[in-house]
């Protein structure tokens, strides 16, 4: 066994981020699945029900996202670079806030119809949290890493099919919508849409970061 190995050998288990951690995924997939639930709603009112439980939502993942950080001003160890934690921990929450930012701007805009672009990027966020979740779940003992990769690749995926559906459907745009003010609203639907995906690789790539340094 390594100085490493050794190290961690004698560092108490962990009891206090990764919890932590799993409640902020957990919540994202709540997040997501509401934002599914939102963009296909053909009832108004249901749809402002669904908004009001998005907000909520993130509302709840700011309030962990504080107590991941109130933590690392607390523990002097760690189970991980406190960089990593602090990056992964701002990656959830950013990957909330846009989720809860479409369908904000969908509220605010008032658009009613949803095109099919918006709603496979709702379903591709989805798909991002799910895999965000079971590689936070991973994290605590990292015996199954191939499950974290796996996620990730996943991700990484996602992220580039989200990057093609918004480009297309931007160019879409910008040659059949006549209607300025519509196409400007439905560019930065799409947008905070796609950057939801963003937020969601650059979990990934902190969970990855950990990975190289602690496996």
């Amino acid at each position: 066994m390594g100085l490493n190995g050794i190290f961690q050998y004698f560092i108490p288990k962990d009891r206090k981020f990764f919890p932590l951690f799993e409640q902020a995924s957990g919540n994202l997939i709540k997040i997501g699945e509401a934002l599914n639930d939102f963009v296909n709603a053909t009832d108004e009112d249901r749809r402002q029900e669904i908004g009001k439980i998005i907000e909520d939502l993130e509302h709840k993942g700011d309030e962990i996202t504080h107590q991941i950080f109130l933590e690392l001003g607390k523990n002097f160890i760690t189970p991980f670079d406190r960089e990593d934690i602090h990056a992964l921990a701002s990656a959830i929450d950013d990957i909330a806030d846009f989720i809860h930012g479409s369908a904000s701007r969908i509220q605010l805009y008032k658009v009613k119809v949803m095109t099919p672009p918006i709603k496979k990027l709702a379903e591709l966020v989805l798909q991002g949290c799910q895999d965000v979740d079971k590689a936070v779940v991973e994290l605590k003992n990292l015996k199954n890493i191939r499950v974290i990769t796996d996620s990730c690749v996943r991700i990484n995926s996602m992220e580039n099919q989200a990057d093609y559906i918004f480009d297309t459907a931007v160019g879409e745009l910008f040659e059949y919508e006549k209607d300025a003010v519509a196409l400007i609203k439905y560019k930065e639907i799409l947008s905070a849409l796609e950057t939801a995906t963003d937020k969601c690789e650059d979990a990934a790539n902190v969970m990855e970061s950990i990975l190289v340094k602690n496996a």
